[in-house]
């Protein structure tokens, strides 16, 4: 096996190769077991040239002039090669996807590409396993504080045209997909459309029953998940690189990411961080879910790890608007994270979340149980907290519109209240919504 030149490949260059890409390039020899020796190079020769992967391209930006030459010359180099293209580009973390065989990769690694790191383009997930009331939204809604011009993208399984967000008049500002690149609202799924409630809602099928953080907020649909709520990460990344590329044509203020992958401790800068930090970094608020993986501590996912963005984890109201009984979710990840960083950053109901049914959905068809009156739906899950949140953020920027993503995280967190619980299963601890406004921060 030593002889093998993928073997020497990912050892020649183990540094440049995440694990996911090593362990599939040297999978490639499992056939092997069952082949008669004299066969392996010539069997070999066939894999290499027919077996793809899913890859993401990172380029070291210190030593690349234009992100644009270094992927024509990717594309060049591929071009040759039968069953290898280069798919997407990622202009805000300096990446690209592509479909490759093991000769492309290995004829990229032996040229002078300028790579910093191959990743594997693996699988992202949903995350699943009387919410504003014990939040204290109500409480602002009332003073007249509700969402209204403030914007949120909700990067998931779509969003369902549902009454409680298009009636008396319609908040699914735009919807963009890169699934089936239809262009009208749809979630074959239902994660997306609960998410998209949990944040705006407004109970208009209810009397405001179950109405949502930020009921009069604008939500902008972005399908990247398919009907059974998984898909990749080159696919994540598109539609926040999206979100970044038409910030000011739709005015989106927030992203609501209730979706991950398991992270590699060994790399605290994957992919789908670079691109959230550099949503943030670009003035938007990004809210992600801790991940379904608790009570072990370091199971918080990626692109939750970041140290920037605002990582929610769950917490149960037991369905009641006092706090007394609130108890952590035991699926709600736990950190720390990437060494002893500290995260979650704060908890949000996310038991038993009530929101909008997506009628004929996947979900709905195959969790008819969590069915609630005709309308609505049941789910739990940090995929819940996290829109939950990001609906509270809707009214602290509705407040104080020129605060920036790290004012805005330092108000959430002032606004969490200690339960008593380590750092990282709490953060902060509990947001309270009712104590997010601060009418004059910093001095201003």
């Amino acid at each position: 096996m030593l002889g093998f030149s993928m073997v020497q490949l990912t050892r020649k260059y183990s540094a440049k190769f995440d694990k996911g890409i090593r362990q599939s390039l040297l999978h490639l020899y499992k056939p092997m077991r069952r082949t008669p020796c004299f066969l392996h190079r010539p069997l070999e020769g066939i894999l290499k040239k027919t077996k793809k992967f899913p890859v993401i391209i990172e380029f070291d930006q210190e030593n690349t002039i234009s992100q644009k030459s270094e992927i024509d010359k990717v594309h060049q180099l591929v071009k040759p090669q039968l069953r290898s293209k280069v798919k997407h580009q990622f202009p805000n973390v300096c990446s690209c996807s592509a479909n490759l065989t093991a000769s492309a990769i290995e004829k990229l690694m032996d040229s002078d590409c300028n790579i910093k790191k191959i990743y594997y383009d693996r699988e992202v997930k949903a995350l699943m396993d009387v919410a504003s009331p014990s939040i204290h939204a109500r409480e602002l809604n009332e003073q007249g504080l509700t969402g209204k011009n403030v914007n949120i993208a909700v990067v998931d399984t779509g969003v369902q045209p549902h009454k409680d967000l298009t009636e008396p008049t319609n908040r699914i500002i735009a919807f963009k997909d890169f699934v089936k690149d239809k262009t009208e609202p749809y979630d074959d799924n239902g994660h997306g459309t609960h998410c998209a409630g949990d944040a705006a809602g407004n109970g208009f099928l209810s009397n405001g029953k179950y109405q949502g953080s930020a009921p009069e907020a604008g939500v902008i649909g972005v399908k990247v998940l398919n009907k059974m709520g998984s898909g990749s990460l080159s696919t994540i990344i598109a539609g926040i690189q999206w979100c970044i590329d038409h910030k000011d044509e739709y005015q989106i203020d927030i992203i609501s990411l209730s979706l991950g992958a398991e992270a590699d401790e060994s790399d605290c800068n994957d992919p789908l961080v670079q691109i959230v930090d550099a949503a943030w970094e670009n003035n938007i608020v990004v809210c992600v879910a801790a991940g379904n993986s608790g009570p072990d501590q370091r199971t918080i996912g990626t692109p939750a790890i970041s140290s920037k963005v605002i990582t929610v984890g769950a917490i149960g109201d037991q369905n009641t608007v006092e706090r007394g009984d609130d108890e952590i979710a035991s699926f709600s990840s736990r950190g720390p994270t990437c060494g002893e960083t500290s995260k979650p950053d704060l908890l949000a109901p996310g038991v038993d979340i009530i929101s909008l049914r997506a009628s004929g959905s996947f979900l709905d068809k195959t969790n008819k149980t969590s069915r609630v009156e005709n309308d609505y739906f049941s789910l739990s899950g940090t995929s819940m907290a996290t829109p939950i949140c990001a609906g509270v953020a809707a009214l602290v920027l509705q407040a104080q519109p020129e605060l920036s993503p790290d004012e805005m995280k330092q108000q959430l967190l002032q606004a969490s209240v200690d339960i008593g619980l380590p750092e990282y299963a709490q953060g902060a601890g509990y947001l309270d919504a009712s104590k997010a406004i601060i009418t004059n921060p910093s001095g201003k």
